[in-house]
């Protein structure tokens, strides 16, 4: 891990289109921008790993009633022509 220390205004680059500048602290926090293109997702640790977390738990177990609501709107699948590969 690379460890910085920036003051307010101050910025780091990290490769060509990334920046990031201290805005400023206030007591123990410290506010920062990011300047990154749009096609970049930037994303905060704990809101990442909070919806990580729940998707996690929706796959781990599945709600019959959730199911049950989808099911109605599945097609039956349609049966393979001979040498034709059998869809899911």
């Amino acid at each position: 891990m690379l460890v910085l220390s920036r003051r307010t205004g101050e910025s780091i680059r990290i490769g060509r289109d990334v920046e990031v500048v201290v805005l400023g602290t206030e007591g123990p926090y410290v506010r920062i921008g990011v300047r990154a293109p749009r096609e970049v997702a930037v994303v905060r640790r704990e809101l990442l790993e909070e919806v990580e977390t729940e998707n996690r738990r929706a796959v781990a177990k599945p709600d019959p009633a959730a199911l049950a609501r989808l099911t109605p709107g599945l097609r039956p699948a349609r049966p393979a022509a001979a040498g034709e590969p059998r869809q899911p």
